[in-house]
């Protein structure tokens, strides 16, 4: 299936970015860093401790070398999904990790039903075929499964989609329910809040 075929949920002009090579290649160096600020971190930590059950089995999806899940709870697995190895094979939380270019291919090579959650930190903002990407997750999460989505406003500006970029942070999170839905599930929840000086979004869906 190729990516031309998959979703209309985002017109070509909406999925556009300034920096039209592939994600591959800009993902290709390394980088250790986090993309928000302590309040925010701490935030998103607090979020899966209250959503997020012990033996959740996870899929951490365009994760990173950190995925700031709790230190203090152990889930009963975690995998975990990017476009750099080098950051991937550094995130000591993650039971089995693969590199897949979501813009280039939809489909997650995981099985029906085999996650309890599926988490998406700080990174929804490059997803050129989101409708696609979330039914996906819908397919691989079991039965009242949970989605969060988490977003600021920082970004990589030349790789965000037009559609992100041209929004205000209350339409970016009406995108994500409108990609929640597209994938057939429904939020539950949406927390908007600043706790230091990057605002702090996240979208709480279920899969029923």
């Amino acid at each position: 299936m190729t990516t031309q075929s998959i979703s209309p949920l985002l017109s070509e002009k909406d999925r556009a970015k300034r920096d039209a090579r592939s994600d591959t290649a800009f993902y290709d160096t390394p980088r250790f860093v986090t993309h928000a600020d302590d309040g925010f971190l701490t935030r998103l930590t607090d979020t899966y401790s209250s959503v997020l059950s012990p033996d959740d089995r996870i899929f951490d999806a365009m994760s990173s070398w950190i995925s700031h899940l709790p230190d203090d709870i152990s889930y009963d697995h975690i995998i975990g999904h990017g476009l750099n190895a080098a950051e991937l094979s550094e995130n000591e939380i993650l039971d089995e990790w693969f590199c897949q270019d979501l813009n280039q291919n939809q489909v997650l090579p995981l099985q029906d039903n085999s996650v309890d959650a599926v988490t998406c930190a700080l990174s929804v903002q490059y997803l050129q075929y989101p409708g696609r990407v979330f039914d996906e997750f819908a397919r691989v999460l079991d039965d009242d499964g949970v989605v969060i989505v988490s977003f600021s406003n920082r970004m990589f500006p030349t790789k965000a989609v037009r559609a992100w970029q041209a929004g205000s942070m209350d339409e970016r999170h009406s995108l994500v329910d409108q990609y929640c839905t597209a994938g057939g599930l429904t939020t539950t929840q949406r927390i908007s809040c600043r706790p230091e000086a990057d605002p702090f979004r996240a979208t709480v869906a279920r899969n029923q």
